[in-house]
């Protein structure tokens, strides 16, 4: 009788995880559209509210600024209620902030719409401080890397959606239809706010195993902590891969999310006569070539240390941004393309390189600090906006260089462990 139970728990286990797995993957997707319509909604804000480009770049800051405050209390949250408790939060904040766009787009208000996007990322915050590590956990460390870009993958296609409704339902129209701009915007968060509430729904109901739960399903011991470590942040701190772990998933951040701010803005720069939503459409093409690099390179890691690739695609990133100096037109756009191609698997293989091999118990931890390093996109927009206003936008993407040369020697150095 004893055996037969075993087997029956092993079979519901089983189950409930890989229903765990497909709920959260849909958070990726619900975090990637989000982001695709934030930088849609840079250039928006420049020609219908009339704001430079150095102040459009405080969107940016709000949203990630949002993920850097809420990262340790949503950790907290899941210490104490678990992952579940942790993305249930998240949820709940995610369509209280697109709510929010309701007041914001009937006082045409910009700083209105940073504090909607700020609660919003602090939504989307907690569900990315819960979500990352939980995949990673559902399975063995080894295919950790391999299973959070397959998850990602959904972010993409999320990312790569975003433009396209930002696209025709905000930049196709012109810069003094602001009360139809603003109802279309109403709209799509409205939208939102009801989907979101929808799966915080099945989230709720949903069993998510956790802990040796999962670890003795996917056949894996999970990393003890030494004799007298508490789990503290000190502890944490001892891993070499994770500490500069953070500074590369910092930069790399930076990087991205300045790349995707100011697209637009290059595009329409550098190849004259081109519109601002012809521009966005090109940014879903961008997007695309995001996910198909997830897509195509995930399978690679079956193959190739993933760690390996993430310096190669890094060190060709480096060099892209240098080559956007000097072309223009058709040429200059490609570029920038499979620059988001190459930056594909940054995010998720930073994750998981800096999550392994640490003890179970930092683990919740290890994720919120992770997180709170996505505040190197509230940084580098602002930069950015700088020089472009006084350079052009093609002179900000040389602050992105070192960025990825860094990220490039984390991939070869910087992931041995140790103290």
């Amino acid at each position: 009788m004893s055996s037969n139970s075993n087997v029956v728990n092993k079979v519901v286990t089983s189950r409930n995880i890989k229903i765990a797995f497909w709920l959260v993957t849909s958070l990726f997707f619900l975090w990637g559209f989000s982001y695709g319509l934030l930088d849609v909604m840079n250039k928006n804000f420049q020609n219908h509210l009339g704001i430079t480009k150095a102040v459009s770049g405080l969107l940016q800051a709000a949203y990630f600024g949002g993920y850097f405050v809420i990262a340790i209390p949503a950790s907290m949250i899941a210490t104490k209620f678990g992952y579940k408790g942790g993305i249930i939060m998240g949820l709940a904040l995610y369509a209280l902030g697109a709510l929010l766009i309701i007041p914001a787009s009937n006082a045409q208000s910009f700083n209105l719409f940073l504090l909607a996007f700020f609660i919003i990322a602090c939504g989307l915050g907690s569900l990315e401080t819960n979500a990352n590590p939980y995949i990673t956990k559902l399975g063995s460390d080894e295919d950790a890397a391999f299973r959070i870009n397959m998850a990602q993958s959904f972010n993409g296609v999320g990312q790569f959606l975003g433009p396209i409704v930002g696209g025709a339902l905000f930049l196709s129209l012109s810069h003094g239809d602001v009360d139809q701009n603003m109802s279309n915007v109403q709209m799509v968060y409205v939208g939102i706010a009801v989907v979101v509430l929808a799966v915080l729904v099945l989230f709720f109901l949903a069993k998510m195993p956790e802990g040796s739960e999962v670890s003795e399903a996917a056949g894996d011991k999970a990393v003890t902590a030494a004799e007298g470590d508490t789990g503290s942040y000190s502890t944490l701190f001892k891993y070499r891969h994770f500490r500069l772990g953070v500074i590369a998933e910092f930069l790399y951040i930076a990087a991205q999310v300045g790349a995707g701010a100011f697209f637009i803005n290059y595009c329409v720069e550098h190849w004259q006569g081109l519109g601002d939503h012809q521009a966005a459409y090109f940014f879903s093409i961008a997007l695309v070539a995001f996910l198909i690099g997830r897509v195509v390179t995930t399978p690679i890691m079956k193959k190739v240390k993933s760690n390996v690739l993430l310096a190669i695609y890094s060190l060709i990133n480096a060099g892209i941004m240098i080559v956007l100096q000097f072309v223009h037109d058709l040429p200059a756009v490609i570029v920038l393309w499979l620059s988001f191609f190459f930056m594909s698997i940054s995010f998720p293989t930073i994750f998981a390189l800096s999550v392994v091999k640490i003890p179970e118990n930092c683990v919740k931890k290890a994720s919120s600090l992770l997180i709170m390093s996505i505040v190197g996109g509230a940084f580098m927009p602002f930069f950015m906006g700088h020089i472009a206003d006084q350079w052009g936008t093609g002179a900000s993407f040389l602050l992105l260089t070192p960025c990825f040369l860094y990220v490039a020697w984390y991939g070869l150095k910087g992931v041995h462990q140790g103290e």
